[in-house]
C-alpha cells in the first residue's frame, strides 16, 4: 500500500511539475494557480512556478524514500520529511479550497487531497 501511495504522489508531482512548466512558459492556464487573477501569469508568479518544480521533486524524493524506492535520504529525515510534506499538502488543500477562482478551488484542491493523502499513507507506513 505504501509503495502505490508513493507511485501515485510521484506520478502526481510529475503532472504538476509539466503543468507549471507550461505556466512558466506562458500558457493561458494561469486560473488554475496563483490564486487565478491572471490568464497568462507575470514573471514573478512564472518564476514560482519554476521554484515549485525544485519543491515537487524534493517533495516526491521523500515520499519514494520513505516507501523504500529510492535512497534520497537517511531513514530519520524521510520518517520526518514525510509527515512534513503531508502537513505542507494539508495545507494547499486549504489554500486552494478557500482560492478565489473558481477552476482553480474545483480541479486543484482535488489534487492536493490526493498528494496530502499519499503522502500521509507513506508516512504512516
Amino acid at each position: 500500500m505504501i509503495q502505490t501511495a508513493a507511485y501515485a504522489f510521484a506520478a502526481v508531482t510529475v503532472a504538476l511539475a509539466v503543468f507549471q512548466i507550461a505556466l512558466a512558459a506562458g500558457a493561458p492556464l494561469g486560473r488554475f494557480a496563483w490564486g487565478g487573477a491572471h490568464e497568462r501569469l507575470p514573471v514573478g508568479f512564472r518564476l514560482g512556478s519554476l521554484a515549485s518544480i525544485l519543491i515537487y521533486g524534493a517533495c516526491a524524493g521523500i515520499i519514494l524514500d520513505r516507501a523504500g524506492l529510492a535512497e534520497v535520504v537517511g531513514d530519520d529525515v524521510s520518517r520526518v520529511g514525510a509527515w512534513v510534506v503531508a502537513g505542507f499538502f494539508s495545507l494547499g488543500v486549504v489554500m486552494n479550497a478557500i482560492s478565489r477562482s473558481k477552476p482553480e478551488r474545483f480541479t486543484m484542491t482535488p489534487v492536493a487531497l490526493v498528494l496530502a493523502a499519499c503522502a500521509y499513507v507513506a508516512a504512516m507506513g
